[in-house]
């Protein structure tokens, strides 16, 4: 079986020289050395000056709708993973879907204006499958409106829009280190800011509030996270670079595969240095893409119909129409994409999806 993704996993060795010292000072968690030692190498080598380490990447979200203040309606996209819109929820906002461009997937900068009321107060867009959106354009609209800009980059590590990485933009972006991403920590996540008064209080939010033992400056959750996971994300950002250019030739490898046939792609636009996190296709139709699924996991491969469903047609999110999403939703399939994959499992994962499309 060739699933749609594995973990990284480091030389177990060098895992467990980190956990020596874990034991040795008998320090798991809040906010112990690895933590910090985390932040400060992930600042240095995103060339970030403002990080949080958190628990997961929803936690990262629901933080920074917390720090923000928002209330009322958060515009946001229907073509992202269910945590994006239901931690607009649980946050007691609103999501109001704006439809998505066809070749980026991402939210459609477009569309943004005529979906603003008086009770709008942000945008929150994910950079779908690591593809930067429109950021110039969503901040001239924010700007124009008095609204934030939370970004979800769930899958950017890596990625770098003009030059920096995609984490600097907005007024809070945020990601996951789950283990399916390309850097994880087998659980985490982060939130980054340029505002360092924001930092401050979402450092705050993060950890009950504290302001020391016995005094608190907001009221908070937890989204710390421990020292075992910090200990995997050190371990695993030795690799990262190497982790990014398999990823590149994999994906090239199933270009070159694929090519000649009427696949779509999601498009990667210019001055943008993507981290190749997933590797879409979009089929003409959702019964050929029901039947290259079939086929595939019929022949021992495992994609995946991601995202699938377009969240505006979820009942618990306030449906509306967004009919490039919905069509996009039931006509995409990841392919496999992981460290281990083989070349050879790519011409495998190829091969079956032409016989597929020629059944």
């Amino acid at each position: 079986m060739i699933p749609v993704t594995k973990p990284f996993t480091p030389p177990i060795e060098e895992y467990t020289k980190l956990l020596q010292g874990i034991w040795d000072r008998n320090w798991l968690t809040n906010n112990g050395p690895l933590v910090n030692e985390l932040e400060l190498k992930l600042k240095e080598y995103l060339s970030i000056p403002y990080l949080l380490y958190l628990s997961n990447g929803t936690i990262a979200l629901q933080i920074a709708i917390k720090a923000l203040e928002l209330k009322g309606e958060i515009i946001t996209t229907p073509f992202s993973y269910v945590a994006t819109s239901s931690s607009i929820i649980w946050e007691g906002c609103k999501p109001v879907f704006v439809d998505i461009d066809e070749k980026s997937l991402n939210i459609d900068f477009n569309k943004i204006e005529k979906a603003i009321t008086p009770e709008t107060t942000a945008i929150l867009a994910t950079h779908v499958f690591g593809n930067p959106c429109d950021i110039d354009e969503i901040g001239e609209i924010a700007k124009k409106h008095n609204l934030k800009v939370i970004y979800d980059a769930a899958h950017c590590f890596g990625t770098k829009y003009k030059g920096k990485s995609v984490f600097a933009y907005g007024d809070i972006s945020t990601t996951s280190f789950h283990a399916t991403k390309l850097f994880h920590t087998v659980e985490g996540g982060a939130v980054f800011s340029n505002s360092p008064e924001l930092l401050k209080k979402m450092s705050y939010l993060r950890n009950f509030g504290h302001d020391g033992p016995e005094y608190f400056a907001e009221v908070g959750i937890n989204g710390k996270n421990s020292e075992f996971h910090a200990a995997m994300g050190l371990v695993n950002l030795t690799f990262i670079d190497a982790i990014l250019e398999r990823r590149k030739m994999l994906c090239k490898h199933y270009d070159n595969l694929l090519e000649s046939y009427n696949i779509r792609k999601q498009v990667i636009y210019r001055e943008i240095l993507y981290n190749y996190a997933y590797y879409p296709v979009i089929f003409e139709s959702e019964q050929l893409t029901t039947k290259v699924f079939n086929y595939l996991e019929n022949n021992g491969v495992s994609p995946r119909r991601y995202f699938f469903p377009s969240l505006n047609t979820v009942k618990l999110f306030n449906p509306n129409e967004c009919l490039i999403s919905e069509n996009i939703a039931k006509s995409i399939l990841c392919l496999p994409l992981f460290h281990d994959l083989t070349l050879e499992d790519v011409d495998v994962v190829a091969d079956l999806v032409l016989k597929a499309i020629n059944l």
